[in-house]
């Protein structure tokens, strides 16, 4: 599963963020470090329904009125601080936790309200731009600094007559987290010695960057854009970086009043819908996030989550189905799964992340939308909806039942969450963090939003 990170300084807004793109509650406060263990949760992209091509919608949990929501991981990391590659403000363990996912989000506090160690400051009183390439220069020279200190076993090592030193790296940098792929890709872009012994630091802190870079892309998300000045935000448009300008307190508060039935909103929406009377401090609230949302064309949560995966990760949306005429699976489930799988991916690509065994047995595959077979090398395109023919598919796997369609693994997660909001004690196969009952979500600052949370 696609794995996004949430990284910035601390109190720039991120487990506001965190909290408005999964519903969970997490410790949300007006001063640094509020979160110290890493916050993992599900949240989704959003992307077309193919159902939308039919007479009639699919019905599926995961669609709302032909708007599709794909299950993604979200990590709220604890802020970091300059110096962080350095341990400072445990940040060798923030960094260490931020190396797990896909990409990065930076959210930064584009109204300049807070300093460089996340304390809170008049708005407009700090540049934002100083802290755009913040966490790409803390994970570039972490990265750098764990290459240099391992250096001395490549050296060793290229005193044997059979050293190769492009399978040492290739050690090295896996375990960084890069896929032999990605660091093949790197060394092959990247100007380096033949001999370890000629290595210097540039060279080190180079390849740390071009690995970086590979594996861990950044999207700016430009948070609290509800106050900040124009002139940043113009500013912060002109960086050579992806940049979605967002308000994650605006989107909590849309949210949690849709929760509450006072509004019909969905994550992405434009606009929302009131569903009836509001009081007076409500109504200034919804007024105030319509302003932000007509500026921006939403809150910016969603659209910074779907240009991370979709945009930025190059990934694509794919529905296997086991009836290619009724786009349903043996239940009579229509279009029940969603994939994302890489720009380029084919059918095979897809039967193996259905399940090893569909690959195994795989025949062909059927595009359900013309009714015919695609060849193997077909490139997959989104919303495309296929039909896999595998030997394996009903002997060696059954169809998951209507609560388990979208993803074993995001089911999982969800009774990780659900476990951890009832125990204070969230279990992952990344981290064990054990904390007491969380306070109720309040405002990383004083808000214009008005709690929507009630109609009273």
């Amino acid at each position: 599963m696609i794995s996004v990170a949430l990284a910035g300084k601390p109190n720039a807004g991120k487990s506001t963020f965190y909290t408005a793109a999964t519903m969970a509650d997490v410790d949300v406060a007006n001063y640094p470090f509020t979160t110290i263990d890493a916050n993992q949760g599900m949240t989704n992209v959003r992307t077309r329904c193919p159902c939308l091509d039919r007479g009639h919608r699919c019905g599926d949990q995961r669609c709302h009125d032909g708007v599709r929501y794909v299950p993604v991981e979200l990590i709220d990391v604890a802020g970091l601080v300059p110096g962080a590659h350095e341990g400072k403000g445990l940040g060798n363990q923030f960094l260490d936790e931020i190396t797990n996912a896909d990409v990065i989000l930076n959210v930064i506090d584009a109204s300049g309200g807070t300093n460089a160690e996340g304390e809170p400051v008049p708005v407009g009183t700090r540049d934002p731009m100083e802290d755009v390439n913040f966490i790409a220069e803390e994970m570039d020279l972490w990265m750098a600094d764990i290459i240099d200190r391992n250096w001395e076993t490549i050296r060793r090592r290229a005193r044997s007559p059979d050293f190769d030193l492009t399978e040492a790296l290739t050690d090295l940098l896996t375990g960084l987290g890069a896929t032999v792929p990605d660091v093949a890709i790197v060394l092959r872009e990247t100007e380096y010695p033949e001999e370890p012994q000629h290595w210097e630091d540039a060279d080190r802190e180079r390849l740390a960057r071009s690995l970086r870079h590979r594996t861990l892309p950044i999207v700016v998300v430009a948070n609290k854009v509800d106050i900040a000045p124009s002139e940043h935000l113009q500013r912060l448009e002109t960086i050579d970086s992806p940049v979605v300008r967002a308000t994650a307190d605006g989107e909590l508060a849309l949210r949690r009043a849709a929760e509450a039935g006072i509004i019909e909103y969905y994550a992405g929406d434009a606009h929302f819908e009131v569903n009836g009377e509001l009081t007076p401090e409500q109504q200034d609230g919804l007024e105030t996030v319509k302003e932000v949302m007509a500026d921006s064309g939403g809150t910016g949560v969603q659209s910074a989550l779907n240009t991370a995966v979709y945009d930025v990760l190059g990934r694509i949306t794919a529905f296997p189905v086991e009836d290619s005429s009724n786009w349903t699976d043996k239940q009579g489930n229509v279009l029940p799964d969603a994939h994302l799988l890489p720009e380029g991916a084919t059918p095979v690509d897809l039967a193996s992340q259905i399940h090893s065994d569909i690959a195994d047995g795989y025949l062909h595959a059927v595009d359900a939308r013309s009714d015919r077979q695609v060849s193997d090398e077909y490139q997959l395109q989104e919303g495309d909806v296929i039909k896999i023919v595998s030997t394996n598919w009903v002997t060696r796997h059954p169809r998951p039942n209507t609560i388990e369609t979208e993803s074993l693994s995001a089911v999982s997660s969800v009774l990780a969450i659900s476990s951890r909001l009832v125990s204070s004690c969230l279990v992952s196969s990344r981290l064990v963090s054990s904390r007491p009952n969380p306070t109720p979500c309040v405002s990383a600052r004083p808000s214009r939003f008005t709690p929507l949370n009630s109609r009273e």
